[in-house]
């Protein structure tokens, strides 16, 4: 699983470095030297904090770093749209058949407040002047792992960015997934 989510470069390094506590990049001391620091078993600590299930939904997602942004796409060889994005790690990973769009998955599962988020849990944004327009799979410590628009790829964004918390829609919970 470390090979996973390191392949992914200096993207990957920050998302690990997140996982371990480590100050986000850009912060003023570097989250990759702090990531050598407590070396491979620390590398964990999110996964160990959730179920398996959770586990292998979240590491589903990281191993998707970096895929093109492609409207409608629900493979990583074309690239993925952002409910494309979740219905592929959910099925990969949990055998779950989500629906299509973000609309249709946001009345799936159970509404979860923001302040019970959970990793796997997932989280949707109102990014085309509608609710439920946008969804990722949250991370943790306020992140979440989205395809965000043309020209983008698949990465992780922190969710007390104006930007998304003013675009908050709400969160809810797959049954048999997360939790």
């Amino acid at each position: 699983m470390l090979f996973r989510i390191f392949k992914h470069g200096a993207a990957a390094l920050s998302i690990a470095a997140f996982c371990l506590g480590a100050a986000p990049a850009g912060a003023d001391e570097p989250a990759v030297p702090q990531v050598q620091e407590r070396g491979l078993k620390a590398s964990d600590s999110l996964l160990e904090r959730v179920g398996a299930s959770t586990g292998e939904t979240v590491t589903r997602a990281l191993d998707l770093l970096g895929i093109r942004y492609r409207r409608g796409g629900t493979l990583p060889e074309t690239g993925f749209d952002c409910s494309g994005l979740v219905g592929y790690v959910f099925r990969e990973a949990l055998g779950m058949v989500l629906p299509r769009t973000s609309r249709e998955i946001s009345k799936s599962g159970e509404a979860v407040k923001k302040s019970e988020l959970q990793p796997g849990d997932l989280v949707f944004f109102n990014t085309m002047r509608r609710a439920f327009s946008h969804v990722g799979i949250y991370l943790g410590d306020h992140r979440f792992v989205h395809a965000p628009a043309s020209g983008g790829e698949v990465r992780i964004e922190d969710m007390r960015t104006s930007y998304w918390s003013k675009r908050f829609s709400g969160a809810r919970r797959i049954p048999d997934g997360p939790g």
